[in-house]
């Protein structure tokens, strides 16, 4: 195990260099940060200066190899809109984006699953179809659209909750449930296949021919040997919510990292971008390595030799 654990850390350091080699040339292909940052009547000498002065006369390897040292150093440059250091400018919104993350992510799980188990349980019935087709109706709408249709119904017409910011309990239902919408359902679904797959499998029948009580049968032997493909979905959720609620973010006016990567994009602030990308990713690799230890206590069957 520590030797797999070891292996994945290296692997992860490759593919963190790959991610940011990546987003460097994209960054760069959307355009010169200098003709955002001067004026519209600028000369071309002071386009030139600029540009020897932020170091973007330079090739672009050169370009990359010194943001490569400095990021090395936990240095990924000044921010160019601001004029702070990008990284910090990250890890201020970061709080807000876990905040917002972790809620969806308990809205899918304390939701999706139940819902799931449920309707296997009582495969066939009418729960069962409804459920089904409620899960297909929510993964068919779009977020953004959901999140305007609460704001609408519960901040413009009822009035309960605040349509906009971070502050309290208030602020955080909406944007919360609007991102897990659509991770619930996928986890309901899921949930719901496994059980079923699981309630055919020859110990379950002989759990039942031995008088064992339904409940336990479903929480002690299903629910168990149903949870590997379930924790893989859930480690790509939350590493999903983790980086993908940009457009939440923007409908509810939340401070958190997307938003600001979406102001960063637009302004072309090339160090903003890359330290939320590199944090992100980051993240979601240490998220997939967390979900392949797992699945050892999970199954003790599965092996990493």
């Amino acid at each position: 195990m520590g030797s797999y654990a070891v292996k994945r850390l290296i692997q992860a350091i490759f593919l963190l260099k790959l991610v940011m080699v990546v987003v460097f040339l994209l960054l760069h292909m959307t355009g010169d940060p200098v003709t955002v940052m001067l004026e519209t009547d600028a000369t071309l000498e002071d386009i030139a200066e600029m540009k020897k002065l932020m170091g973007f006369d330079q090739p672009l390897w050169v370009q990359y190899w010194r943001f490569f040292k400095n990021a090395l150093q936990g240095n990924f440059g000044d921010s160019i809109e601001h004029g702070e250091p990008a990284m910090g400018l990250v890890l201020e919104r970061l709080p807000a984006t876990i905040e917002m993350a972790l809620g969806a992510f308990m809205f899918a799980v304390v939701i999706g699953i139940p819902f799931g188990c449920l309707a296997a349980f009582k495969e066939g019935s009418l729960y069962d179809r409804g459920c089904v087709g409620i899960t297909v109706l929510i993964q068919a709408i779009p977020d953004f659209w959901l999140a305007i249709m609460l704001i609408m119904f519960f901040s413009v017409f009822l009035g309960m909750l605040p349509s906009f910011g971070r502050g309290g309990w208030q602020h955080f239902i909406m944007p919360a449930f609007a991102a897990s919408t659509y991770h619930l359902a996928r986890l309901a679904r899921l949930m719901r296949s496994q059980m079923l797959e699981v309630m055919r499998q020859d110990y379950i029948v002989t759990a039942r021919a031995k008088g064992l009580d339904e409940k336990i049968i479903l929480m002690v032997h299903a629910l168990k040997n149903s949870a590997i493909p379930i924790v893989t979905v859930l480690g790509l959720d939350l590493g999903i919510l983790l980086g993908g609620t940009v457009i939440i973010e923007v409908v509810f006016a939340w401070p958190g990292v997307g938003r600001l990567v979406i102001q960063a994009i637009s302004s072309r602030d090339f160090p903003v971008v890359q330290s939320a990308v590199f944090l992100m990713a980051s993240g979601f690799v240490l998220i997939n390595l967390t979900v392949d230890l797992v699945y050892a206590y999970l199954d003790p069957r599965i092996s990493y030799k």
